[in-house]
């Protein structure tokens, strides 16, 4: 019997590993922070509450594993992947005109904002965080970087766009949001996009495994050097930065999550309930632009001894046990996970805007950098920014659908001859 050769067994382990990416999407984005980087700080450092954590993050497992795994048995998922993608999306003519539309009109509105002071350090201590109402026009766009994302992958997969264009423009939205980082002087957005585009990128087959971890140790030796220039962009602009606190420790997300280990949850503090959710979902600020700014880090920040100017996270599965407890962070796993694979699976390969939506449910509900529940609430609001573009492809579709059963004019339609 003939052994397999080198290059077999490395696309058998390629394909394995793509299964089992497209079979638990949810549950790989979920671990791979803790299992890269959370739980080896924590073990390394001898972090006592490391079993707390490890058990919160088997309860968000136990969550996603368990609906993912349902939904292979129930929903079955095209075994083409790449094949299924070119015919969901070949529907769709104007789709990579319609991702280089978007991706240039979420990088300007970005900058935009960052110039006009959305977002920036000093905005969010003095507590003015709208920039103006040109600024609060750009947060209409703030979603669209990740819907960029998504369309750029849908025109590669449909084979509209090489894969070196396609890192060309993804390598834009990362300089773009980096720009954005020197100008606002905070960073986590910036270290968000990036874990999501990698995530994301490898679910789908964009980005092989071995290079995301050869950049990771590389962001990893990099970060001393950023959180420096972080610090010094603050201080310039006169914000008091505390020099006992070492890019190490701003790396000690384990510390940042077990310090929720000593409550009695869960804690009810005022969070967003029904009404706040479509209130600040569904409606944009530019409709509603006297309503309060919505900061659960700023509740949490006060509830544990801080002041009102500055905003705390337990990160999102600490927040979730805060604030929903044991159940809550099952429950909320289990909800993300269905939506995912209904996206991903429900009647074959997802087109551009199914993929569109899950890319958003990577980006907000489900980033471990976010602050729960208020991430849930970007994602509605993100969502409904997106319906102009999700509209202008569905008209692409039945136009293209329309155009294959229209007879040329002047001309009846052909029908069917029956043979003898």
């Amino acid at each position: 019997m003939d052994r397999p050769t080198g290059d077999q067994a490395s696309g058998a382990r390629r394909d394995l590993v793509g299964r089992v990416l497209r079979c638990y999407p949810v549950t790989v984005v979920v671990l791979a922070p803790y299992a890269l980087l959370i739980l080896p700080m924590a073990a390394f450092y001898r972090n006592p509450e490391t079993s707390f954590i490890v058990s919160l993050v088997g309860l968000a497992l136990l969550g996603s594993v368990a609906v993912e795994t349902i939904a292979r048995l129930f929903i079955r998922a095209d075994p083409r992947w790449q094949d299924g993608f070119r015919r969901a999306h070949a529907r769709y003519p104007w789709l990579y005109p319609i991702a280089v539309v978007v991706t240039v009109t979420s990088v300007a509105a970005n900058v935009l904002g960052a110039h006009l002071g959305r977002g920036t350090i000093v905005n969010q201590i003095s507590g003015d965080l709208s920039g103006g109402p040109l600024a609060m026009v750009s947060t209409l766009f703030s979603g669209w970087t990740a819907l960029g994302f998504a369309l750029l992958v849908a025109s590669h997969l449909s084979s509209r766009l090489s894969r070196a264009k396609l890192y060309g423009w993804l390598a834009v939205l990362v300089a773009a949001q980096l720009y954005v980082a020197l100008l606002t002087a905070v960073t986590a957005p910036l270290v968000g996009l990036v874990f999501f585009m990698a995530a994301t990128g490898a679910l789908c087959g964009v980005f092989r495994l071995r290079y995301l971890v050869l950049c990771a140790v590389v962001l990893f030796l990099a970060w001393p050097a950023v959180f420096e220039h972080r610090n010094s962009i603050r201080e310039d602009r006169g914000v008091a930065v505390d020099t006992t606190v070492t890019a190490t420790d701003r790396l000690r997300l384990d510390s940042q999550l077990s310090m929720v280990a000593g409550f009695d949850v869960p804690v009810d503090l005022g969070q967003p309930g029904v009404t706040d959710y479509l209130r600040y979902g569904l409606v944009p600020r530019v409709l509603d632009p006297d309503r309060p700014a919505l900061s659960t880090g700023q509740r949490i920040n006060q509830y544990i001894g801080g002041g009102p100017t500055s905003a705390y996270t337990f990160l999102l599965l600490g927040n979730i046990w805060f604030f929903d407890g044991a159940a809550g962070v099952v429950a909320v796993h289990a909800f993300w996970a269905l939506v995912a694979a209904v996206l991903l699976r429900w009647r074959g390969t997802p087109g551009p805007i199914r993929l569109s939506l899950f890319c958003l449910v990577l980006s907000d509900p489900l980033l471990w950098s976010n602050t729960y529940p208020d991430s849930t609430i970007s994602f509605l609001q993100h969502v409904v920014a997106a319906m102009p573009v999700f509209v202008l492809l569905a008209l692409s579709r039945r136009s293209l659908h329309g155009a294959r059963k229209r007879p040329e004019p002047g001309r009846s339609p052909v029908l069917p001859v029956a043979r003898r």
